[in-house]
């Protein structure tokens, strides 16, 4: 693949990368079902950190915070993503404006939860709560398993049901539409609003200027009981889009190339995409919502387009159709006074707000692409790939990222465009190939059924399927057999995921699944043609726009500040000495040996299946016999009790299943060691209580002693045994690890564990800690 990457600081990628970037946990989390107020941003630990290490920095300043806030800052810039959370942020202190790195307790609009409404349902009894705290602010969309109609699971649907009309919760039963494709459709993803989701995907609202960002289950329970949670405002990073798309060329597109040329820049980040107007009006917002929603599988917490006049023009059709059919339940929520009055003060960056970092892409020098095979990271131009003639066996129009009515046109264009060629015959799609489809909602598939695009698919050979999740979570009819290769223009292609590990799939725009699935090999329908001398995608760090003295030294002082933050918070202070304080019954010390799964972005498909993730009634015996089963069959005849797993960068990216945790705990494994986390993966740990460390070092280590075997001609070790031994002084907040018998002993000094997460641990969970202090209450 070319790019040619013009812009600041080459360097930085790869020194952030190198740098600690842990997922600690703030004052917030431990105060769940308290009032909280706000904890600042603190720099007091400058290790590679553990998981949760500046929560005790922050409580010792607790107290004392509201003197901090200095005149300057009341009335510094903020980015966009800071000035909607600061809407939403409570108990901040009088003129605290928010910042990125700040750790507060949010208030969000409105939170989704799925099929997993029913395991929060049962944290949710289980801590004694009764009433949710606000019903307003609570959507149960049932999407996941929609198509298992066995006693079990429709029993589930009712009590979700049930529970939500007992609640004054709004609730769409199955078949209604994909709980994100809802809250964006129905009104209650809001721009200028903040709104979450017990899934990962949650991202997808920031197409319509809605900072949606995900939570996990325990989270979820918090804000139905309290109406809130602590969130940590991630770094920002700026995306500037210049240029338009040539034709042929779409918004799934520019996502697969983002994550392929920007591999994991904008990790643990929000990301604010803007550019001139010249090139946002030429991105409607099904473009938009396709790029925010695959803006996770980037490594982004959320991806944020501008509240602008396009999104505007979208609104005011929604607000009309809403006033003029009577069976359009928005109509009291998406009217032209609701968007009168959001347009009348839009909320926007401020024009000097800091960011980060800033990358560019210009959309005018993109091709369609193409993600895998088994990996989103892994993006290739069409054109360099359809030569090599893939062959398809099923192909996928699915998902809440590309199946609106307007993924379903171009998808039955493909075929339209066939059938003129042919006589005005629609063509069948190969005989080699099974397509599926299946609408983001009934009402996206109303609007293609209305346009007959949807019977352009049918008559081809295309299966509908029920509106839902489906085969993108590896669910119901249409999954992948051993050998299989799939496309698909879903969000996400891990091994294992839409079907069997054996199999192979691709992502791609509903053009191109739909052009394989008609002529058999992954290719295009030919609307895009590779102009003369181009020479690679251009994109890079900075703005990409015309440059200026003062955009350059912006630019650099944003990139350098970012880069120095990041150093500073790796180099521990040298009278930084004291003891870490262990409460009874707390160990001293964790030591194991290493078990090393060597894999960057190890996915939470990986480590827990997604066929048993809407299981409720699974054994603790067959979660940790399904453990990074995905990942590796022979991991169960390994891994022993009390070893210590670590793995490489951005581990437990993904899904924000809880059993990505609990399955390793199921194991009798108490630590994780990595060289960075997915921060969901993270929130799940401290609420589960497995405990996680940062060393990139020590992988950096395991690396070096153990790739040049595999160079040498031996088989890829999925999971090694290694020998090593790792001994975590919890007191001193000191981990030794020897290399093998005889081998080298060295230390590496890492963050505090702070009493307050300890108590949750040794409490059991987030979970168990509530019950147990709402207990003391009484």
């Amino acid at each position: 693949m070319a790019y040619r990457a013009r812009g600041l600081c080459p360097m930085s990628r790869r020194a952030m990368r190198l740098s600690s970037s842990w997922y600690p946990v703030s004052q917030a989390s431990v105060r769940t079902i308290q009032s909280l107020r706000s904890v600042p941003s603190s720099r007091c630990l400058r290790t590679p950190t553990i998981a949760f290490s500046q929560s005790q920095c922050l409580r010792s300043q607790h107290r004392g915070y509201a003197t901090t806030t200095s005149a300057a800052e009341r009335g510094s810039p903020q980015t966009l993503t800071e000035k909607i959370v600061q809407r939403y942020a409570v108990g901040l202190p009088p003129g605290k404006r928010v910042r990125s790195g700040d750790y507060i307790s949010i208030e969000p609009a409105a939170i989704l939860t799925h099929d997993n409404s029913f395991p929060v349902m049962t944290k949710f009894m289980s801590i004694g709560a009764t009433k949710v705290h606000r019903p307003g602010q609570l959507i149960m969309a049932l999407d996941h398993d929609v198509s298992n109609r066995s006693e079990v699971n429709l029993a589930k649907y009712k009590k979700i049901e049930a529970f939500a009309k007992e609640q004054g919760a709004a609730f769409y039963p199955a078949g209604h539409g994909i709980g994100h494709q809802i809250m964006v459709e129905e009104g209650h993803a809001w721009p200028g609003t903040m709104a979450v989701a017990s899934d990962s995907h949650s991202t997808h609202y920031g197409g319509v200027g809605c900072l949606g960002s995900p939570v996990v289950r325990t989270d979820a329970c918090s804000i139905w009981a309290t109406g809130r949670t602590w969130w940590n405002v991630p770094p920002i990073a700026r995306v500037t889009l210049t240029g338009t798309l040539p034709q042929g060329v779409t918004g799934k597109d520019v996502i697969v190339a983002l994550c392929g040329i920007f591999k994991s820049d904008v990790l643990n980040h929000v990301v604010e995409f803007t550019g001139p107007e010249e090139t946002m009006q030429t991105l409607p917002v099904d473009t938009r919502v396709t790029i925010a929603n695959m803006s996770c599988e980037w490594g982004a917490l959320a991806g944020l387009f501008p509240i602008d006049r396009t999104l505007e023009r979208w609104l005011r059709y929604k607000a009309t159709e809403a006033a003029m059919l009577e069976d359009r339940t928005t109509r009291d929520r998406i009217t032209h006074e609701t968007v009168d009055k959001l347009f009348a003060n839009p909320v926007t960056a401020d024009p000097d707000a800091v960011y980060a970092k800033q990358l560019y892409l210009n959309l005018s020098t993109l091709s369609p692409y193409v993600s895998g095979p088994d990996s989103v990271k892994v993006a290739t131009p069409l054109h360099e790939l359809a030569p090599q003639k893939i062959k398809v066996d099923r192909a996928y129009i699915v998902s809440c990222t590309n199946s609106r009515a307007s993924d379903i046109r171009a998808a039955a264009k493909v075929f339209r465009d066939a059938g003129e060629a042919n006589g005005g015959v629609i063509p069948k799609i190969s005989d080699s190939v099974k397509l599926y489809v299946a609408a983001a909602s009934a009402a996206e598939q109303e609007a293609a059924e209305v346009m007959g695009d949807w019977q352009i698919l049918v008559e081809a050979g295309a299966q509908p399927l029920m509106a839902g999740c489906g085969p993108c979570i590896g669910l119901g009819t249409g999954l992948l057999e051993p050998g299989e290769v799939g496309i698909s223009a879903s969000n996400r292609n891990f091994k294992g995921r839409m079907g069997s590990r054996d199999a192979k799939a691709y992502l791609a725009s509903p053009e191109v699944v739909a052009a394989s699935a008609l002529s058999g090999i992954i290719t295009g329908p030919g609307i895009y043609q590779v102009p003369e001398g181009w020479s690679g995608v251009d994109a890079g760090y900075g703005t990409g726009l015309p440059r200026t003295p003062e955009t350059e030294l912006s630019g650099l002082v944003q990139q350098l500040d970012s880069l120095i933050d990041r150093v500073e918070s790796a180099v521990a202070p040298a009278d930084d000495k004291s003891a870490t304080e262990i409460l009874p019954g707390f160990p001293e010390r964790i030591s194991g040996e290493i078990v090393f799964c060597d894999a960057d972005n190890l996915d939470t498909d990986a480590i827990y299946p997604g066929r048993l993730t809407y299981q409720d009634n699974v054994s603790r015996e067959d979660m940790a016999r399904a453990c990074f089963s995905n990942y590796d069959p022979q991991f169960d005849g390994i891994a022993k009790p009390n070893d210590i797993i670590v793995s490489g960068f951005n581990f437990g990216c993904g899904s924000s299943r809880e059993q990505s945790a609990t399955a390793i705990l199921a194991r009798d494994i108490p630590l994780v060691v990595a060289a960075s986390f997915g921060n969901v993966f993270s929130r799940n740990s401290i609420n589960n209580a497995l405990m996680g460390l940062e060393i990139p070092r020590l992988v950096e280590r395991l690396r070096a002693r153990f790739a040049p075997q595999a160079a040498a001609g031996e088989a890829r070790v999925l999971t090694r045994r290694t020998g090593w031994t790792l001994t975590w002084d919890v007191r001193r907040s000191l981990v030794e690890v020897t290399e093998g018998p005889g081998g080298e002993t060295w230390t590496e000094q890492v963050g505090e564990l702070p009493a307050n997460v300890q108590e949750i641990i040794a409490a059991g969970g987030l979970e168990a800690w509530v019950k147990a202090e709402l207990a003391k209450a009484a």
